[in-house]
Parts: structure tokens; sequence; C-alpha cells
């Protein structure tokens, strides 16, 4: 990906600071815990050593945002950290014009562990959306553990997609679609609705990337070929099968939360090709084989 040094950067869209748990939701109660179980169970942790409801470990004290220096493309260059202002603005800004009841949010970085409206998480869950405080989390090591233990080839793109897959979670929060999930039991297995609301999050991050370079005045100005097979390889290294054959030598599809690597290939792929949210609908009846 490249990037237009003259472009404006908001570092206000960012965060650096813990947050207390809301007594309210517990593991595995309400719909702020949806998002934070799957992943969990994608990555083969158990969600009780990952999520706890209530109090949890306290949280450290609020900071200032690191990425405040951020004001520029240009800044880009000198901290590399940089880029997630960028993306997370252009991401914002894509679906604040898509969707007239979207909802800004911010993105907050953690390292270790981190104490959320859905619970205490720790870097083990990977990157998440909590629907209970409207955030997103963001351990930044993870990008460290898609390319040496998941097998992706990295770069830019594939860090692009997933913070645009966990946006994809806040857009399905606002228009009621996570919470129909939950209502629905959710399941698992290659056509529940869990990993059916992961596709679509897949499908979302797509549709951003046919619009990233649609504004002048966005940081981002150029996602190449090559950006592209990056996002999609990194959909397919967190492809349910890849992470059970990796893990354990076997694949189970009917413990699948996520989807396999095909599918999520397949929906990013729609995505990009499409540009439309519409064209979205895996929840259709014939919307997965």
């Amino acid at each position: 990906m490249k990037y237009d040094d003259r472009a404006g950067l908001d570092p206000s869209q960012m965060g650096g600071g813990s947050r207390r748990p809301s007594p309210a939701l517990a593991l595995g109660g309400g719909a702020g815990a949806i998002v934070v179980i799957v992943i969990a169970l994608l990555f083969g942790v158990d969600p009780g050593q990952v999520l706890q409801g209530g109090a949890g470990p306290a949280p450290g004290p609020a900071t200032s945002t690191p990425f405040a220096q951020c004001t520029s493309g240009a800044d880009i260059g000198r901290d590399r950290d940089c880029r997630f202002v960028a993306f997370t603005n252009s991401i914002q800004a894509y679906w604040a014009g898509a969707d007239p009841g979207y909802q800004e949010i911010d993105v907050d970085t953690f390292e270790g562990s981190v104490s959320t409206g859905c619970g205490a998480a720790t870097s083990e869950v990977g990157p998440f959306y909590c629907p209970a405080d409207t955030t997103v989390y963001l351990d930044l090591g993870f990008f460290d553990q898609l390319t040496t233990q998941l097998g992706a080839r990295g770069g830019d793109a594939a860090e692009a997609y997933v913070l645009a897959h966990e946006f994809g979670h806040h857009v399905q929060n606002l228009d009621g679609t996570m919470a129909e999930v939950q209502g629905s039991g959710q399941g698992t297995g290659p056509t529940s609705a869990g990993v059916r609301l992961e596709l679509q999050a897949d499908c979302y991050a797509g549709v951003w990337f046919h619009h990233a370079v649609d504004d002048p005045d966005d940081a981002i100005s150029e996602v190449s070929q090559d950006d592209l097979d990056r996002a999609v390889d990194a959909a397919a290294a967190v492809g349910d099968d890849r992470i059970q054959e990796k893990a354990r030598g076997q694949v189970t599809p009917e413990s699948w939360t996520h989807g396999s690597a095909a599918q999520r290939q397949q929906w990013l792929q729609r995505g990009f090709d499409t540009g439309d949210p519409a064209r979205c609908d895996t929840f259709a009846r014939d919307a997965l084989r």
C-alpha cells in the first residue's frame, strides 16, 4: 500500500488506555461476549482463560493516545505505527459515507491484557470488537503471530484486512445482525450463524478495500494487486481448517467458528469485486454450500 504524504491523519480515533469491564456482562452472557468468544475458540484457546466478566484484572491507568504524533501521511514514514491511523480513518470514512446510521468508534491498542466492556482479555484473543463499549481492541503484537505462527505473508494490506474485518463487526452490531446471531444460539460448523457472521465481516472488509482509494484526501493513495493478494492470503491463514491443521494435525468442520480458508477468501474477494455491502448477505439460504 502507498500513502499520500500530504494527507491529514486523525489520531483522535485511536486510543491506548484500558477500560473497566461492565459487571453486567459475563463470559457467555450478552451480545458483548459473542465476537470475543469465537475468536478465542478460533485460536484454540479456552475463552475462560482470556476473557473474564466482572472485575477481571485491574486496568492500568488511562493514557493519552500513543498515536498523537500521527497527523499526516508523511508521519507513516517516520513511525510505521501511524499506518493504523490511516487504516482506521479510511475504514470509518467509507462506512460513514455508505451507511447513514454509521457511528464512529475508537481503536484501542494494548499490550498483554486489557479490560473492556466485554470483560478482561489477553493478547491470546487476538484483535476483537467489543459491542458493549463499541470499541475495536488491537494488540499490535498479533501481526507477528499472523506471519510467524499462522504463516501469512503479512504486509500492510494484511494488517488492514484484520482491522477492516473488526469494523465489519461494528456495522453488524449497529444493524442488529450480531444480536440476531446471538439469539439464534449461534452453534458451530461450516454453515452456522457464527460462521456466517464472520464471513460477512470478511466481505465488508473486501468492500472497504474496493473503495480505499476513492477519496483523494485520504492517506491511502494506492492498493496494488500484491496488496490484495496479501489480504486474501491473510484471510486464508486464519481459516478454521488451516488453524486446526497447524494446531492439532486434523480438521473438524463441525467445530468451525469463522469459516474455512476457502470460504474466507471467497467472501473477502466478493466484497472487493462488487464494492457493494448488499452483496455480502452470507445469511441467504444458498450463500454457503
